[in-house]
């Protein structure tokens, strides 16, 4: 780009710190206003902005004609999203039609939505989509500019996850921004060209991360990386005391033979193995306040 481009970020800290950090150092950016999630605690990075002189905002609705008001007056070429958690409306993407821009942790259209890494790694996908895309009323469902795969393998976790997003979205996000800028006639993928439904991912919530021990050990396993710190980790009750489990490794030619669900069937070097519904996993680092025994029950309440 031999062009400044100025730019509105619309950024959650967590997910957007080094995507901020990256835009900040390229020569060829201005950065016009960065409008902040309020459901983050941003006191520092706020103190970063205001020695840069970079205005931030905290809105509890963009959409209001206040809002609107004051990102026209940035005069800003393209608008970036990185992890915000409103919906842009009609209202604001009228602002600038063709230049709001959002990047998203997932293979679109199939992993629209929240705790995408999440999904993910409990689906077994051995691949993580990032995918930038322009913004539209729906969630997640604008055309596609770019999308690049980044392999998985059983050595992931959900933080091994969250740290290649970190990594690799920045680039993207420029390589984005450089394709809008010098490619007037750039193609775009439409997202019901891939699927004509595709696919939302829900929320996760408090209760879901109890274990089901009657999925096989392949599920279980997915399951608990999934949700590892610094996920809130799988839960499970030994005799109504609870027991939050963080990893397990799968045992190779684990014996199949019929059993119960979440009985412990032995005490490891590094902690101990359960029957899951097809053979065993083992279990080699969790939280619990009292000794793991053989013959003890794994239970969901």
């Amino acid at each position: 780009m031999n062009q400044i481009v100025k730019i509105g970020l619309f950024l959650s800290y967590k997910w957007g710190k080094t995507t901020f950090e990256r835009l900040v150092e390229d020569q060829n950016i201005e950065i016009k206003f960065v409008c902040l999630r309020g459901d983050e605690d941003t006191e520092e990075f706020q103190s970063d902005l205001k020695r840069q002189q970079i205005p931030f905002y905290k809105y509890k609705n963009i959409n209001t004609y206040e809002f609107i008001k004051k990102i026209k007056n940035h005069g800003c070429d393209i608008f970036v999203s990185f992890g915000f958690n409103q919906i842009f409306k009609k209202e604001v993407l009228q602002i600038n039609p063709s230049r709001f821009i959002n990047c998203h942790p997932g293979k679109l259209p199939f992993y629209r939505g929240r705790n995408v890494l999440n999904w993910c790694l409990i689906n077994d996908e051995k691949e993580l989509g990032i995918t930038v895309h322009f913004i539209d009323e729906g969630i997640d469902t604008g055309d596609i500019i770019l999308q690049h795969m980044f392999p998985i393998t059983d050595d992931d976790e959900y933080e091994t996850l969250l740290n290649k997003t970190y990594e690799k979205s920045p680039e993207l996000i420029l390589e984005a921004i450089a394709m809008i800028c010098c490619h007037k006639d750039m193609t775009v993928i439409k997202q019901n060209d891939i699927h004509p439904l595709g696919f939302y991912c829900g929320a996760r919530e408090k209760g879901d991360e109890i274990i089901d021990w009657n999925q096989t050990s392949r599920e279980v396993f997915n399951f608990i990386r999934a949700i590892s710190k610094p996920g809130p980790m799988a839960q499970s009750f030994i005799n109504g005391k609870e027991i939050r489990i963080n990893k397990t490794k799968i045992i190779p030619n684990a014996p199949t033979y019929k059993g119960i669900p979440g009985q412990i069937i032995g005490v490891t070097l590094n902690g101990f193995a359960v029957k899951t519904k097809d053979s065993t996993l083992e279990i080699v680092d969790y939280e619990f306040n009292g000794k793991v025994k053989t013959g003890d029950r794994l239970k969901s309440f």
